[in-house]
């Protein structure tokens, strides 16, 4: 190989290792703009957060300063008087998701379950896309439903119902007593659970349907029942996502704010009887941001809205936590 050949080699090399150099400074450039744009967006988010807070915080503080701390026990709201407390919203807040949780929970699960499990191929499209329209369905339709069609039935059929019946059992039988007008407390928990169900039902079903297969068909091959295959494969490999749906439809039924203002009764006062009216925070700020003309009013709904975010962020952090315990407890195992 003579001399010229072996420049001509080297200088081909030269410029493929030039090119190479090249490349790679083009892409770290790229990696380099793709880490900075993304940890902007990233830092937007904390930052768009961190200024929802502090404006919140800006707004209830003359109600913080005015009332104290004691503004979240206080069961008195007056417009007329200035004097406001926060409990008959926070209770109305709280009572209507834990009955929608309570209801939406095991409906979600078995829907899922069916779609996944038990649901003929043919028929599993059809139902599953069913489902996820119902949960784009405008929350202010759902308010229009229950106080216009499901809000008599209710007052006629289902409250007397359980009335004569949950109504006269020690204990809980306070809770089902009162007069039946068909909206109150729990029929916004059940118009919730209604809105509910498609998100944790959609979510549900496509956590479990991410469950290797052969999971399941070795359970199955050692004799275990369908029950089985769930409790012990299923929920287990998906406990994550189960929970995260759950907190995401929680969410959804803290914040909601058309559909229970339609059917709370919207009643600043409290009651034993879940067939009485209420008030939710949501609804509460639904209905007087537009007239508060006082400062302190207007504070005041300031306050509220501070106070949902953190009940919000407390069932966010409590369900983290307890995710957190499960991994710790399977990794002791």
């Amino acid at each position: 190989m003579s001399n010229t050949d072996l420049e001509q080699k080297a200088a081909a090399a030269n410029q493929q290792h030039q090119k190479l150099l090249a490349t790679m400074g083009k892409q770290r450039i790229q990696d380099f703009l793709f880490h900075k744009v993304t940890l902007t967006f990233a830092l937007t988010v904390l930052l768009m957060l961190g200024g929802i807070i502090v404006s919140l915080f800006i707004g209830a503080w003359p109600a913080f300063h005015e009332f104290g701390p004691g503004f979240i026990t206080r069961v008195e709201w007056d417009p007329v008087n200035d004097q406001y407390g926060a409990l008959i919203a926070i209770v109305g807040t709280l009572s209507t998701s834990i009955i929608a949780l309570v209801i939406a929970f095991p409906v979600s699960f078995g829907i899922a379950l069916f779609l996944t499990e038990i649901c003929p191929s043919r028929l599993r499209r059809p139902l599953g896309t069913a489902v996820e329209l119902l949960a784009g369905v405008p929350s202010i339709i759902y308010g229009m439903w229950g106080l216009f069609v499901f809000a008599p039935l209710f007052a006629e059929y289902g409250q007397p119902f359980m009335k004569a019946t949950l109504g006269q059992l020690p204990v809980i039988g306070m809770l089902f007593q009162g007069p039946t007008m068909g909206i109150g407390i729990f029929t916004a928990g059940l118009i919730l659970s209604v809105m509910i169900i498609p998100f944790i039902a959609s979510v549900m079903r496509d956590v479990f349907e991410v469950v290797p297969a052969v999971l399941k068909e070795s359970a199955y091959g050692l004799g275990c029942t369908r029950w089985e295959v769930v409790r012990k494969v299923v929920l287990p490999y998906t406990k994550t996502g189960v929970v995260g749906g759950v907190m995401l439809g929680l969410g959804r039924a803290l914040g909601e704010t058309m559909a229970v203002t339609f059917v709370i009764g919207n009643s600043h006062r409290l009651s034993w009887s879940l067939f009485a009216a209420g008030n939710s925070i949501a609804s509460t700020l639904a209905n007087e941001i537009a007239e508060a003309s006082s400062t302190l009013h207007v504070s005041s709904l300031f306050a509220l809205g501070l106070i949902l975010f953190v009940i919000t962020f407390i069932v966010l952090s409590a369900a983290k936590i307890m995710l957190m315990g499960m991994s710790r407890k399977e990794g002791a195992k």
